[in-house]
């Protein structure tokens, strides 16, 4: 089973993938948050700087994705990748529910455009049919903006191209990130789908993996959140021991040493290593408890000192 790490805006850039592969790796591909080519000729300074190839770790398999719904945009920013050296896979975007992005009719905003997401789709896979060496094109989706009946007309419009990997994220764009995933669009699917299909959407556990490929046969599980609140899931689904609270401790301080040589204030690193904690603190039994207390933190000596009371003090679940 391939596992593979979800983007995610903010959190899943270079730094953080770095340090997740040497410190835990277990993750067969990891997804770049996604960058969106415009008019200009090439993209540069910050909007390609978390996938510029000399910033990432040796070894590490990414994968660069692209937000977009004009074909010659996308084509001119897969270009520029494959002169980077991505010459594998680009995985193109059709789920993020941001609403500045939906506004744009872009991500799962543009699955309200059939007709436009089909001739997106054509010219793409007629330019790439004639490189001397096509890309395996993937896709994230979710299963439409507001309803799941969408669903059906837009796996019509998927079927109509050969890509690499379908990868479902079965919420409308609605939904963001609440209630549960509507199993019986995956389903649908399943059953129905002329691609390679990849489940993703609430893996946080062992269990929750092993209730997707119990009842799937599926080649790739794609997992997000629930990686950045237990980084080391994709080992234990692997067969390893359970995340410790040593485990904890040292990578919380490999990421504050590294998030430091980069953040311009010590606010900037509070805040990162906030963000951080908010995940984390899934690991305790007093979750909210624990959160609250790295929230509250103003300073990096009042964060280390809160740190410190949830590590010693805290139950691991």
């Amino acid at each position: 089973m391939n596992l593979l790490f979800a983007p995610l805006e903010s959190i899943t850039g270079f730094t953080y993938r770095n340090l997740h592969y040497r410190f835990f790796g277990g993750v067969d591909k990891y997804y770049a948050p996604f960058i969106s080519p415009t008019h200009n000729p090439e993209m540069k300074g910050k909007e390609i700087r978390d996938i510029l190839p000399e910033n990432q770790e040796d070894g590490l398999n990414l994968i660069p994705q692209i937000l977009s719904n004009k074909h010659e945009y996308f084509i001119k920013g897969a270009k520029q990748l494959i002169e980077m050296g991505y010459t594998d896979e680009i995985n193109i975007n059709m789920g993020c529910p941001s609403g500045t992005v939906v506004s744009k009719n872009k991500g799962s905003g543009f699955l309200r455009d059939l007709e436009g997401m089909d001739e997106f789709f054509y010219n793409i896979f007629e330019w790439n049919d004639g490189l001397q060496k096509p890309l395996n094109l993937s896709v994230k989706t979710r299963i439409g903006v507001k309803e799941p009946e969408e669903f059906e007309k837009i796996l019509e419009i998927y079927n109509k191209y050969k890509f690499s990997e379908l990868i479902i994220h079965p919420r409308t764009r609605v939904q963001m990130y609440k209630e549960t995933p509507n199993m019986d669009a995956f389903e649908y699917a399943y059953q129905n789908s002329e691609n390679n299909l990849c489940y993703n959407g609430d893996i946080n556990t062992v269990e929750d993996y092993k209730k997707i490929v119990d009842k799937y046969n599926i080649d790739s599980i794609m997992i997000g959140r629930g990686l950045i609140a237990n980084p080391n899931l994709a080992n234990e689904i692997r067969g390893a021991e359970k995340l410790s609270r040593d485990q904890i401790k040292q990578y919380q301080e490999e990421l504050f040493k590294e998030f430091k040589k980069i953040m311009k204030s010590d606010k900037h690193l509070l805040n990162k290593m906030k963000e951080f904690w908010f995940y984390i603190a899934e690991n305790f039994e007093d979750t909210h408890k624990a959160r609250k207390l790295i929230r509250k933190t103003q300073n990096l000596y009042k964060y280390d000192l809160a740190v410190n009371e949830i590590l010693e003090n805290y139950a691991l679940k």
